[in-house]
């Protein structure tokens, strides 16, 4: 809401960069997904602050589509560089990759698709697909139908939602109530690999 408030239509660019940027960047995997979706599309269904969902919606798609395409180019150039650097390797660690790379494995081909709906994981997976030699060609086969879906379901949601009155009295509440499900996932990976019991 801020940001709307601030910078008025130019809002729609400001919401694009950071979509593009949560996958594009590789190293930036914190930065909101799900609930900027939601929340931007909810905003758009209240009628104060007049913006257009339709915008909302080719943005997010070119911007999520666009950001998984660098991501790949990154990973399959700089792959082995970018964990080891001094600086960058901070922000992409090695556990997080190997915890990627175990995801792809076990669902091959689909962990494309349903890497996109998990904080962080989808950051990755382009990353880690590239790095694992995937086509590039079969990499989009799965990721772009996976942003479509991602994109639907979240401006969807929030616009439908947007909509109700409850929900535009407690948006602040309702917006941290997704951030809080869309971690879900990432928690129960974590908590199972915490507490796995050990192989040797």
């Amino acid at each position: 809401m801020n940001i709307v408030n601030t910078f008025g239509n130019s809002a729609y660019l400001i919401l694009f960069a950071i979509i593009f940027i949560e996958t594009g960047a590789v190293i930036l995997p914190f930065l909101p997904g799900d609930s900027l979706l939601f929340a931007a599309a909810a905003l758009a269904a209240n009628a104060t602050y007049n913006l257009n969902v339709g915008i909302f919606i080719v943005l997010f798609l070119v911007a999520s589509i666009a950001g998984d395409s660098l991501n790949f180019f990154f990973g399959s150039k700089f792959g082995e560089l970018i964990p080891r650097h001094r600086i960058l390797g901070k922000f992409i660690k090695e556990k997080d990759l190997n915890k990627a790379r175990e995801f792809f494995e076990k669902y091959g081909a689909m962990a494309i698709f349903l890497g996109r709906f998990m904080p962080i994981i989808r950051t990755l997976i382009p990353f880690v697909s590239a790095t694992s030699n995937f086509p590039y060609q079969r990499f989009a086969k799965y990721n772009i139908p996976a942003c479509i879906v991602w994109v639907a379901i979240c401006c969807g949601a929030g616009y439908y939602f947007g909509n109700i009155p409850v929900v535009q009295d407690n948006f602040s509440m309702v917006i941290i109530g997704i951030v809080v499900i869309s971690l879900i996932p990432a928690v129960i990976g974590y908590i199972k690999t915490k507490f796995a019991p050990s192989k040797e």
